[in-house]
C-alpha cells in the first residue's frame, strides 16, 4: 500500500460510476490502455476481480460494492487537501492562540487585541510568553504562532511585517526637582536612571549609541522588564528612556512626562514574525491579519 497510487481510485469511481472502461477513459482524458492498466493494478491490491463483464456491461462485484464509499470518502478529503482552501471561521472557533511579544506589547498591544477578540472571536483564547532567543525555533516547531516585536537576527525561514515604527523618549516625573519642560545632555547625565534589560524592544540601541557618542547614564536601578517603569519614574528623581509608545499610554495613568532625549537616537520598527511552515495556515493567516489592521494604521505615530 506504500506504492498506492491515488490516481487508481480516480479510475476505480469513474469505471464504478459509467460501468464501462471505454468511457471511463474518455470521462478521466486517459488512453484506454492506461485505465485498463490501472484496473489491473486495482484487481492486484484488492485480490478480487471488482468489476465483471456482463450485459449490462462491467458489473461490480460484492467487493467493490462494498469499497465504493470508502473510496469516495478518501477522493473527497484529497481534494480538501489539495484543491479547497481550508477556512476560519473566528467566531466559531475556539483556537488558542499562542503569541510571544515585549512586555511593552502587552501593556500597548494586547489589550486593544482582546477587545477586538471579544467581538469578533468570543471563543478565542490567547496565551502570551516573552521574546527571548528562543522564540525562532519555538515559531519553527509550531509551539508559538506569532512574535510581536523587534526581532532583526532571524535567519531563513521566517516572513515578517512592518507594523509601525518606534521612537525613544524620556520619561520624567511630574514632580522632579530638577527636570522640567526640557532634559539637557547635561542633565541626563547627572540624573539617575532606571535602566531596563529585555528582548524584542530596540533597547540595546540606546546603549550602542549612548556609549559611541560618549555619553554615561548614571544607571541606579537595573530592571528585568518594562512593567514597573512608570511607576518608579513617577514616585522618584529616576530617569527612563524608553519607547515612545510605551511612554505615551503610561502618561495616562501615571504622573509622569515625556521629554525629548537630548542625543539623536534611531528609531526601530516594530513587526510580526512567522515561520514559513504556517504561512498558509488558515487560522494564523488571520491572526496576522487582525494584528495588521489594529496596528499598522499607527505606523510613524
Amino acid at each position: 500500500m506504500k506504492r498506492f497510487d491515488t490516481e487508481l481510485l480516480l479510475v476505480f469511481d469513474e469505471i464504478y460510476k459509467t460501468r464501462n472502461v471505454t468511457r471511463a477513459a474518455e470521462n478521466l482524458g486517459l488512453p484506454q490502455s492506461t485505465v485498463s492498466l490501472c484496473l489491473g493494478k486495482l484487481r492486484e491490491h484488492f485480490n478480487d476481480r471488482l468489476f465483471s463483464r456482463t450485459a449490462n456491461g462491467m458489473e461490480p462485484t460484492p467487493r467493490a460494492a462494498n469499497a465504493i464509499a470508502d473510496v469516495r470518502l478518501a477522493l473527497q478529503a484529497i481534494q480538501h487537501a489539495l484543491l479547497d482552501e481550508p477556512l476560519f471561521d473566528p467566531g466559531a472557533s475556539t483556537r488558542e492562540f499562542r503569541i510571544c511579544m515585549t512586555d511593552i506589547s502587552e501593556i500597548v498591544l494586547l489589550p486593544r487585541l482582546l477587545n477586538y477578540l471579544s467581538g469578533h472571536g468570543p471563543g478565542i483564547q490567547v496565551e502570551i510568553s516573552k521574546i527571548s532567543s528562543d522564540s525562532p525555533l519555538e515559531l519553527a516547531d509550531g509551539r508559538v504562532d506569532l512574535a510581536v516585536g523587534f526581532m532583526p537576527h532571524l535567519e531563513g525561514g521566517f516572513y515578517q511585517q512592518k507594523l509601525f515604527d518606534q521612537h525613544f523618549v524620556c520619561l520624567v516625573s511630574d514632580r522632579h526637582p530638577r527636570v522640567r519642560d526640557s532634559l539637557t545632555l547635561e542633565a541626563l547625565q547627572r540624573e539617575g536612571h532606571v535602566q531596563v534589560r529585555t528582548s524584542g524592544t530596540g533597547h540595546a540601541i540606546v546603549d550602542k549609541v549612548l556609549a559611541r557618542e560618549g555619553v554615561k547614564r548614571r544607571v541606579v536601578l537595573q530592571l528585568p522588564s518594562f512593567l514597573g517603569v512608570a511607576r518608579i519614574v513617577a514616585q522618584t528623581g529616576l530617569l527612563a528612556i524608553v519607547p515612545h509608545r510605551y511612554a505615551a499610554a503610561m502618561a495616562d495613568g501615571e504622573a509622569v512626562r515625556l521629554l525629548p532625549v537630548p542625543v539623536e537616537l534611531p528609531s526601530f520598527q516594530v513587526k510580526q514574525h512567522w515561520h514559513e511552515r504556517y504561512h498558509a495556515d488558515a487560522s494564523n493567516r488571520w491572526l496576522r491579519q487582525v494584528f495588521a489592521s489594529l496596528f499598522s494604521q499607527q505606523a510613524g505615530e
